[in-house]
């Protein structure tokens, strides 16, 4: 029994250090993405006109298939 005690004592230990340590790294600004923001209006454009051409090409499948259960 005493194993137990022991075990979870060195667990909220582990735990403690690795809340410090991510606690620690925020503030530091370790994940402070600083470049996706800058090239995010680069691809903006592109992502558009590849939406734009997926609706456009579902639309014509939509088309086709209604055009197909008319004959």
């Amino acid at each position: 029994m005493s194993v137990i005690y022991f075990l979870i004592c060195i667990s909220v230990i582990v735990a403690g250090v690795f809340l410090y340590l991510f606690i620690r790294s925020v503030k530091a600004g370790q994940f402070d993405d600083s470049y996706t923001p800058s090239i995010r209006m680069l691809f903006d454009d592109e992502l558009r006109d590849q939406q734009t051409l997926k609706s456009n090409k579902e639309d014509n499948n939509k088309k086709v298939i209604k055009k197909e259960n008319q004959i």
